[in-house]
């Protein structure tokens, strides 16, 4: 399935940015990254809780906001892309 993952993570101080960091991280080893704090995730149900696990691990959830959207199976007609950046086959190879 797909999931969109979104955060939004308080960087005003030291440890907010390597909260922000660290969620990056979690997020790339599921996913790729389609904009800043956004990722498109290919995963099966058990990779989702280990992601969801993995992310409320890093966040604060006093200052922090994460968001996971799921796409469902039908990847290809949930998403439409528009722009300047060229749209990511999250299903495909990721070698570039």
């Amino acid at each position: 399935m797909l999931v969109l993952v979104t955060y939004d993570v308080n960087t005003q101080d030291r440890e907010g940015r390597k909260r922000l960091r660290r969620v990056a991280k979690q997020c790339t080893n599921y996913g790729v990254r389609v904009q800043n704090s956004v990722f498109e995730c290919v995963v099966d149900a058990a990779q989702l809780k280990l992601l969801k696990k993995a992310l409320v691990d890093e966040i604060d959830d006093k200052k922090d906001s994460l968001r996971i959207y799921n796409l469902g199976n039908r990847t290809k007609s949930n998403v439409e892309h528009i722009g300047a950046r060229e749209a990511l086959n999250v299903e495909g190879d990721l070698i570039f």
